[in-house]
């Protein structure tokens, strides 16, 4: 029996975390506003026939398929109705309901004010969303299971005007880099934090 480690609905993808998944899915590209389920289990494998079961019993499209090491993770999106429907279809092949998913843990959350010029270079050196600049505040952001990541990325961008940096959702942990002005981030930071007590 596969381990449910994640099931996350979105209501809508936020126009800067659709755009950074998009740029790294090898399936079907979302849209902002779309909404959007992400399941990750143990074993790995154990996603191949679930995504079998959530493209087959709904209309939805599938941006991420990843087997990576021990864990597998899927990710659909559509209409709200279909994705739904798709996720309920997957959580009956689990016998599973979304209450047994594993609570995210938050291993690490900081803010760093006023970014130093250096520092703004090493984070953008490696990033495939947008720049953190020297003078704002930084947003960094760890927990597990990785997945996780995108829920508190997509409830920060609802939250407040910043900026997407990087997250990362596949792995043993997921990470979180935000930035803008000061307010801002801390702002999107409570949103963040808040939507992962509320997943537990």
């Amino acid at each position: 029996m596969a381990e449910l480690r994640s099931f996350i609905f979105l209501d809508r993808l936020q126009p800067q975390t659709m755009s950074y998944m998009g740029s790294t899915v090898k399936g079907a590209l979302p849209r902002a506003d779309m909404a959007s389920l992400i399941i990750e289990v143990a074993p790995g494998l154990d996603i191949e026939p679930l995504t079998d079961v959530a493209l087959k019993y709904a209309e939805v499209q599938a941006g991420i398929l990843v087997v990576e090491r021990q864990y597998g993770y899927l990710e659909v999106h559509g209409p709200t109705g279909q994705v739904k429907a798709a996720g309920d279809a997957v959580l009956q092949a689990l016998g599973a309901d979304p209450d047994q998913a594993t609570r995210p843990q938050v291993l690490a959350s900081r803010i760093v004010t006023m970014l130093d010029r250096q520092h703004a270079f090493l984070i953008n050196r490696n990033k495939a969303g947008s720049m953190a600049l020297p003078g704002e505040s930084l947003f960094v952001l760890e927990m597990a299971p990785a997945s996780y990541a995108i829920l508190a990325t997509n409830e920060a961008e609802k939250a407040a005007a910043i900026k997407v940096v990087d997250f990362r959702m596949i792995g043993a942990t997921g990470r979180v880099y935000l930035s803008g002005k000061e307010s801002d981030v801390r702002q999107a930071a409570d949103a963040a934090e808040a939507a992962l007590r509320a997943a537990r």
